[in-house]
């Protein structure tokens, strides 16, 4: 895991030191941005919802925006390939709101469960996850569980893929999405006096695309390469030289298949889906001679990782497939464990009784997982001719969008999609550039690349960043939208930073593309892990 420069060269020259601020309050000589940003403790709604049935009332603080200088987006959005009309195009996409229940209301020591929700990388409009009147239960619902446990719960929106700005551009490029999650938190840091509970006890959640920024934003922890693009939103807690004077470190990570590395992503899941022969057996092989140039880059990625197993043998191609069956093997057990019944499966053969397993086909168990959710079309991720915003769009169209500068509908950011291009005039790629992916990147002032770093969080993990000490990564055991061996790369460098101190990572039984479907475990982890924060005290490593 390589430290990474500062992110686009000459802009590099903003930034200072000093991330100094008070655990609870702001720093003084607060900027005219910040002065813009103070919370108004009395500019709540009261809401009456029942939590297992019992009333509770919670205080809304309704679509806050926390950056002094929003981007204007278009009312006309786009929302997986479905036309909306969004009611706030000043900050709908950078404000959160915020749900304080009864038992917080002067608890200055409450957790923020602080939820991102990004599927599919997709841009984040403010989500309005508690309302008037509703019912939850906390066995099923995050949101009712985190309410009941005295969790101050905050819907973040975020700028990313295909959202649509005021100008007909598409201001949601990377590293847009991890800019907003660092400004929100910046805000609670900056208003942590005033506010309800406490900035210093902050835990995200996401899922798909959301477990992909909850996973960058808590590696990446007070990271200056995104100090420029936070001052370019008016983000608190950045001076008039760039530098920055509040932390954007988080406490703890909840995150459900996370979509990350993805610059990497083809790689993995070509291999993955190749070595056994997977795609051929269940005729999921169009492009064949594309999967088997992804999957020739694998082995050579995987040990530029310098990662380790639990049981200190290098993480390489060759030992890949022992992990992923000690992987199933622990999913399986965890899910006897816990009272479930497993038969019926021709590729795994148990002891329920005993809780064990016996043996694992992998061949037979990778088909198993592909014939419930087609495999994507090789290159998965990065793919050319993503439609624009506002025709196609939606799930399943690759993460191109993500990538380019704001007048481009997409960007090929790896070297195979770059290189292989054939779609003349779309501004990417060998064919409109004239340049190989090599050569293009050594350019000054490309962005692509600087583009993808920022979104990986294996480019953070294990280096001076304040990456989260509590992990806890789940990844169903049937999802086949990202290779599993991203979610095992990422277990196995969070587990040898040295900064982490608890990483509770399994394959979940049974589970497709899905996310909080363990509510009880989730929460359970959560409130050892604020225990445990309080007794070591060291969640403020500085």
């Amino acid at each position: 895991m390589l430290r990474s420069a500062v992110a686009l060269g000459a802009a590099a020259l903003l930034i200072g030191a000093g991330t100094a601020a008070s655990a609870h309050g702001s720093p003084k000589g607060a900027d005219p941005e910040d002065q813009a940003l103070r919370f108004d403790p009395d500019g709540y709604t009261t809401l009456t919802v029942a939590v297992d049935g019992e009333p509770t009332t919670v205080r809304w603080y309704k679509e806050l925006c926390y950056v002094a200088e929003p981007v204007l987006m278009s009312e006309d959005q786009v929302r997986f390939g479905q036309p909306i009309t969004i009611d706030n195009p000043g900050c709908g996409y950078q404000s959160m709101n915020v749900y304080v229940p009864e038992a917080a209301f002067a608890d200055e020591d409450a957790a923020l469960y602080l939820a991102v929700n990004n599927a599919g990388w997709f841009a984040s409009y403010v989500r309005t996850s508690v309302t008037d009147g509703a019912a939850y239960d906390t066995s099923t619902s995050n949101i009712g569980a985190a309410l009941a446990e005295g969790y101050v719960v905050i819907d973040v929106g975020t700028r990313s893929r295909e959202v649509v700005g005021a100008d007909g551009s598409w201001p949601g490029k990377s590293p847009a999405p991890v800019v907003d999650a660092k400004a929100a938190v910046r805000y609670l840091r900056l208003n942590d006096a005033a506010m309800p509970g406490s900035a210093e006890r902050i835990v995200v959640n996401g899922t798909s695309g959301g477990g992909g920024l909850s996973a960058i934003l808590g590696a990446s922890g007070n990271s200056r390469d995104y100090l420029p693009y936070l001052a370019e939103i008016g983000a608190a807690g950045i001076d008039a030289k760039g530098r920055s004077t509040l932390r954007d470190d988080v406490l703890a990570i909840n995150a459900y298949c996370p979509i990350t590395d993805l610059g990497n992503a083809d790689i993995a899941y070509e291999w993955l889906y190749s070595i056994l022969g997977t795609r051929a057996a269940t005729g999921q092989d169009p492009f064949p001679e594309t999967t088997e140039a992804l999957a020739a880059e694998f082995a050579a990625y995987e040990r530029s990782l310098r990662l380790r197993n639990p049981d200190g043998t290098r993480l390489t191609a060759d030992t890949m497939l022992e992990a992923l069956h000690g992987e199933v093997a622990g999913s399986a057990v965890a899910f006897m464990q816990g009272g479930g019944v497993i038969e019926g499966y021709g590729w795994i053969t148990v002891d329920n009784a005993a809780d064990t397993v016996t043996s694992i086909d992998l061949a037979s168990y990778l088909e198993y997982v592909v014939t419930q959710t087609t495999l994507k079309p090789a290159p998965s991720f990065d793919q050319s001719g993503t439609p624009a915003p506002g025709t196609l769009g939606g799930p399943g169209q690759g993460e191109s969008s993500l990538f380019g500068t704001s007048d481009m509908a997409y960007s090929n950011f790896t070297a195979f999609s770059w290189n292989t291009n054939e779609v003349l005039g779309d501004g990417t790629g060998l064919d409109d550039t004239g340049l190989t992916w090599s050569r293009y990147v050594r350019k000054p002032g490309t962005i692509v690349d600087d583009q993808v770093r920022l979104l990986d969080p294996m480019e953070y993990i294990g280096t001076s960043a304040d990456t989260a000490p509590y992990w806890y990564v789940r990844h169903g055991a049937l999802d086949r939208d990202t290779a599993f061996t991203v979610s095992i790369n990422l277990d196995r460098a969070l587990e040898a930073d040295r900064s982490v101190e608890d990483v509770d990572y399994r394959l979940a039984w049974n589970t497709k593309h899905a996310g909080n479907y363990d509510v009880p475990e989730a929460m359970a982890w959560i409130a050892e892990v604020l225990a445990d924060a309080d007794g070591a005290s060291h969640h403020r490593r500085r």
